[in-house]
């Protein structure tokens, strides 16, 4: 793997639209710091006159623009190369600045919640350009109930600083001190099982080359299982205790409860999932008898389940085949993607040192970007089409809101992203040559279901029983962690699913449980997402016309609310029942091309 300065340059994120130099962003610390004092003034007088209420808000904004700014460049550069001391150092002094922020601002949310509502609308008739912040406002007073006093807000974000830490020495781990083995792979050669090399692994038609990456892979985490549950556990302590402390039921309650989510759609989701399962073990099943194969394991579930020559596109390829397959959403946004291509919003090649995996990031006022890990398959390219579904939907949000309206909630993120995904299987399914190229494309089809729908509802899953184990003061040990993640893998999978000894420590390599409650959305934004590109494909200009809308409306409204106005109601069972319907009707038409 190439040294990050072996990267050409044009494949590499240009972040002089973040600073033009490095005294620019220290500048910008400094007036963050400078601005924060300038807000402690109006302590105990926030809402005594409009004037105060007003200019303290717009103060505000102002701080948290220039902190996301700040943040993002130090976070992005660190992510490129996570060996590097300079780059550690940055990211700390940002972090423990936005630590001290948050504790400096710790009276803020409580003193506004002080704000009634008649009063609220009284102040709005003095100064109308309060409007923009009607929906904070209308937010405020839902949840007074779990603003807390000043003090406890301020040692709050200091507990945060500390959780937060958790996460951070996983990372640590799992980037800079876990030792993958080199394992034999493609045409003899010795390739390192880490996770840059997984996911490339996992798509090979070769089974020894599949298994002996999953196992190299699998095998290190579990040598280190005692540490990752202990961070694992303290991240999840760490929810806990917060939901408790600021009067929630739960961890779920207090992570749906911040966007407004109802635990009821959290809850459906796995119940009607679990119920949906034996649609997965009939699938794996037509997996196994299709590859020929007398037992079937993880490292078998992402290979094309129809084989043949496995494809590799350039960068460039791939390119042209997104721009095409999303044209259905009009000339403009084809025209932004095309600036994000030739003026380097995406970090396209992994390298040593940098991040695994794929996001999209950015900063009010500066053009989003995205990190991608490109080698080339064809999933390589529904991911890169993906994560520019989540640069245009934070695009046009920020084009077309005020900054405290522009950051929409992360259960409406997967959506954009995953519509983008929806349009360019539909393209290409469309312009396949004959039956087999058809047919690999139903088979992508239901491997992006079983990974994001099933998979990520397993996590949700996971996720939830950990959570309440320690909410029932429950005792939790590698060994507790390692069954209830077996015991998921035998329900979601099916009994003749073989569960390999390493797959018990599988749950020690996904980040994303240290997001807290992050990867359901995965699941519901899949599902809104299918429903939504259907109906663009079928009504037509009305449809699109209505999801052009919902990526401008940023958080200007409750996510189940602009995802309605969209078209599809999440707060009904209907698009998870779909979604399974969709992935039965898929494996119906792939059995009667096989």
């Amino acid at each position: 793997m190439k040294n990050r300065n072996e990267i050409e340059e044009q494949f590499t994120w240009n972040l002089n639209d973040f600073y033009a130099t490095e005294q620019d962003w220290e500048n910008a610390m400094q007036e963050i710091r400078d601005t924060v004092e300038e807000v402690v003034q109006y302590k105990g007088k926030l809402t005594t006159s409009v004037e105060n209420l007003y200019d303290s808000l717009n103060k505000v904004d102002q701080i948290y623009i220039t902190l996301s700014r700040a943040f993002g460049y130090a976070k992005m550069i660190l992510d490129t190369n996570m060996n590097e001391s300079l780059s550690k150092a940055r990211y700390e002094r940002v972090y423990s600045l936005n630590t001290l922020v948050k504790g400096k601002l710790a009276f803020y949310e409580p003193e506004l919640s002080e704000l009634d509502e008649a009063q609220f609308r009284e102040f709005l008739n003095v100064e109308p350009h309060l409007a923009i912040y009607s929906h904070k406002f209308e937010k405020i007073f839902r949840l007074k109930n779990h603003i807390l006093s000043s003090d406890m807000e301020d040692l709050l974000s200091k507990m945060n600083a500390l959780g937060g830490s958790f996460r951070k020495i996983y990372d640590d781990i799992r980037v800079n001190d876990l030792q993958f083995p080199e394992v034999e792979g493609e045409n003899g050669e010795n390739i390192l099982a880490n996770e840059s090399s997984y996911r490339k692994s996992m798509n090979s038609s070769n089974r020894i080359v599949r298994e002996n990456v999953f196992r190299g892979l699998l095998s290190t985490y579990s040598s280190h299982v005692n540490s990752f549950t202990s961070t694992y556990l303290g991240a999840v302590k760490h929810n806990v205790f917060v939901a408790k402390t600021r009067n929630y039921t739960s961890a779920l309650a207090l992570a749906v409860g911040q966007n407004f989510i109802p635990e009821s759609v959290y809850d459906n989701l796995v119940a009607s999932v679990r119920k949906g399962a034996p649609l997965l073990h009939e699938y794996i099943e037509l997996r196994r008898r299709v590859m020929g194969l007398d037992e079937i394991h993880l490292y078998d579930l992402f290979t094309p389940i129809v084989q043949g020559e496995h494809q590799t596109y350039t960068y460039e390829e791939a390119q042209d085949m997104i721009l095409e397959a999303l044209s259905v959403l009009g000339e403009d946004y084809i025209d932004v993607l095309r600036t994000a291509f030739s003026d380097r919003w995406i970090d396209v090649y992994p390298n040593k040192g940098k991040t695994s995996g794929a996001y999209a990031t950015g900063a009010y006022g500066v053009h989003p970007y995205s990190l991608l890990n490109y080698s080339g398959t064809l999933d390589d390219v529904f991911t890169l089409a993906h994560e520019l579904g989540h640069v245009m939907h934070r695009y046009y949000s920020v084009k077309n809101q005020p900054f405290v309206n522009s950051q929409y909630t992360i259960f409406s993120a997967e959506v954009a992203s995953i519509v983008n995904e929806n349009l360019l299987h539909h393209y290409l399914l469309k312009r396949a040559k004959n039956n087999h190229e058809k047919a690999m494309l139903l088979s992508e089809q239901l491997d992006k279901i079983r990974s994001t729908f099933y998979r990520q509802t397993f996590f949700a899953d996971f996720e939830k029983q950990v959570h309440e184990l320690v909410e029932s003061d429950q005792p939790i040990t590698p060994e507790t962690l390692c069954n209830l993640y077996e015991d998921l893998y035998r329900h979601y999978h099916g009994s003749d699913f073989v569960i390999d000894p390493e797959l018990r420590f599988e749950w020690c390599r996904i980040p994303h449980f240290y997001m807290n409650f992050y990867v359901y959305q995965y699941a519901t934004g899949l599902s809104a997402a299918i429903s939504l590109a259907d109906q663009m494909l079928t009504e037509g200009e009305p449809a699109i016309k209505r999801y052009r809308h919902f990526l401008t409306t940023g958080g200007s409204d409750y996510s189940i609310n602009l995802l309605k106005q969209a078209g599809v109601d999440m707060s009904t069972p209907k698009p998870i029942e779909d979604t399974l319907a969709n992935f039965e009707r898929t494996m119906k038409e792939l059995e009667a091309l096989l």
